[in-house]
């Protein structure tokens, strides 16, 4: 057995490739790659590296016996549509599981000290607000709203990652790497949905550290909600619950009209034929797609990636030395450690 056989996999269907459409690129016959998709065979040297090629990755990336490898079959927690087609979520999970293996192999050559850390609760013991509670406490986060949020997840040690999904139905996943969480965020949302998926992806990774619930997207919903929103500082706040009264606190909180709505059903200050009638007053005026002032949310963007590679090249690295200790192909598209700083790759 080689080894190569999930990273291969993970990679190809990253790509979003099929195994005729990797054959044809790679000049292999469907046999072959199967064989090396199953631990089965090893690919020659040349094989190696025309596969490595496509992929835009090291050959070394691909032989190596990866710590993680045995973690590929676990699914990523992702804050998506229940009616998103398999096929993409299945894509973006194994995009997760790569980058989850480029930055397990980083830290092995780089540590990352943070100023917190990413605590876990057993959820059967604590509820969702009890741990959203608990966070803000360790955190130190201050009484009110959150200013910056990737910033507070960034110096608990998150690795937050964006890229265009190229679909509105999934906003985020998120997973462990050993000690490091990583989340992987749909640049293309507004800022007031960001931070909601940013605030979901915390609670799973605060929850379900491989630990199995009924009803894990409630639970994770619910902690976002009290992180977000403390229940003993807005409840006071949302009243009236008017639209005029939701767009003022939509610049204050930073998360959207309907987000606090349902805060505020949540917290029983307003009935459910309340509701069923402010939906109904969103979608009159095309706010249940589109709300106002989201213009007017301070944007928040990553840093923490681009830090390490700056990092990296002050202690005299060249990108091509950054991209073989990440595993990434020299001039790989992917690789968001180069400078100048890219985008990740869209679906």
């Amino acid at each position: 057995m080689s080894g190569i056989g999930d990273v291969l996999e993970t990679l190809r269907r990253a790509r979003g490739l099929t195994q005729d459409e990797l054959c044809v690129q790679a000049g292999l016959t469907q046999a072959a790659l199967s064989r090396y998709e199953n631990d089965q065979r090893m690919p020659d040297e040349a094989v190696l590296e025309k596969l490595a090629a496509i992929l835009e990755v090291s050959a070394r990336f691909l032989t190596r016996d990866h710590a993680v490898r045995g973690a590929l079959a676990v699914d990523a927690h992702m804050r998506r549509q229940k009616t998103t087609k398999a096929s993409l979520w299945r894509r973006l999970e194994a995009k997760l599981n790569v980058h989850r293996l480029h930055l397990s192999l980083l830290f092995e050559e780089v540590s990352m000290r943070a100023e917190q850390s990413v605590p876990t609760f057993d959820p059967i013991d604590t509820s969702p607000a009890e741990a959203a509670l608990m966070v803000r406490a360790q955190w130190r986060l201050p009484v009110g709203p959150i200013r910056n949020l990737t910033r507070w997840l960034e110096a608990a040690g998150c690795v937050i990652l964006e890229e265009n999904f190229g679909t509105h139905r999934i906003d985020g996943l998120s997973q462990w790497i050993n000690d490091h969480p990583v989340l992987l965020i749909n640049s293309t949302i507004p800022v007031d949905r960001k931070r909601l998926t940013l605030a979901h992806e915390l609670g799973h990774l605060v929850l379900h550290n491989g630990l199995a619930t009924d009803d894990p997207e409630r639970e994770a919903n619910q902690f976002a909600a009290e992180l977000l929103m403390p229940a003993h500082v807005i409840k006071a706040e949302l009243r009236p619950v008017t639209l005029g009264r939701l767009r003022d606190l939509k610049c204050v909180w930073g998360v959207s009209m309907q987000a606090l709505f349902e805060r505020a059903y949540a917290l029983e200050l307003v009935t459910a034929t309340e509701r069923t009638t402010f939906y109904k007053a969103m979608n009159a005026r095309g706010w249940k797609t589109n709300e106002p002032a989201s213009d007017r949310l301070a944007p928040e963007t990553p840093e923490l990636v681009a830090s390490i590679g700056a990092a990296l090249r002050a202690k005299g690295l060249t990108d091509r030395e950054i991209a073989d200790i990440a595993g990434f192909a020299e001039h790989s598209p992917n690789n968001p450690f180069t400078r100048p700083p890219r985008r990740l790759q869209s679906v």
